[in-house]
């Protein structure tokens, strides 16, 4: 069981992820997109992590739902409007928990792929962040229907979200700023799958 105190210093350190990643995401998004994914992104992070220290909450749905709307709030482009629907749908599934298990996780990805679909009006296969995250998805489902531990059902989640990240280099953009390139797009990492990966890999290095 992963508690909403660890729940609270994983959310910092994909803050801190993100910060690090930040050149790195922005030059991703420099070579097909605005190139400002890594700043935004950085910046909407700060946001939360402000928003977190305004006041402790037991409830882990409630730190979701703070984390969602800093993102909206503060993040540019398509990327916050995306994150922070993932995150305010998760926040759903878990509302007034104080304690979530590798169940809970699956449960977390699955709502947080129904919001960006709801939100972006995208599926997989067009160089987005679905591209890593419903590969995660499936990678966790599977693992916790093989009965295995929740370290195995995390690891195994950004495993797969980071080769889901890596594929989106062979894939032709058809949605967002990137589409405008056509097939000049292939060879590119999609800068939203990127963060995906950093941020599920966060998840699972926070309790590894």
């Amino acid at each position: 069981m992963i508690s909403t105190e660890k729940v609270t210093e994983i959310i910092y350190n994909i803050a801190d992820a993100i910060e690090k990643n930040k050149e790195y995401l922005t030059e991703l998004d420099a070579s097909i997109g605005d190139g400002d994914h890594g700043i935004n992104m950085s910046k909407g992070f700060t946001y939360v992590k402000e928003a977190l220290q305004k006041g402790e909450s037991k409830n882990i749905g409630e730190i979701f739902k703070k984390t969602g709307m800093a993102l909206v709030s503060h993040v540019g482009g398509a990327s916050g409007p995306l994150y922070g629907t993932a995150f305010m749908k998760s926040a759903m599934t878990v509302n007034g928990k104080e304690s979530i298990d590798a169940n809970d996780f699956v449960n977390i990805l699955k709502a947080s792929i129904d919001g960006v679909v709801m939100r972006g009006k995208a599926k997989q296969g067009e160089k987005t962040m679905l591209d890593a995250l419903i590969p995660a998805y499936e990678a966790s489902k599977k693992s916790l229907g093989n009965g295995e531990e929740y370290k195995e059902v995390l690891k195994n989640a950004a495993e797969a979200a980071e080769e889901g990240a890596k594929k989106t280099e062979e894939i032709i953009a058809t949605k967002g700023r990137a589409s405008y390139l056509g097939e000049r797009s292939i060879g590119h990492r999609d800068p939203g799958a990127a963060s995906t990966s950093i941020i599920l890999k966060a998840v699972y290095d926070s309790i590894k």
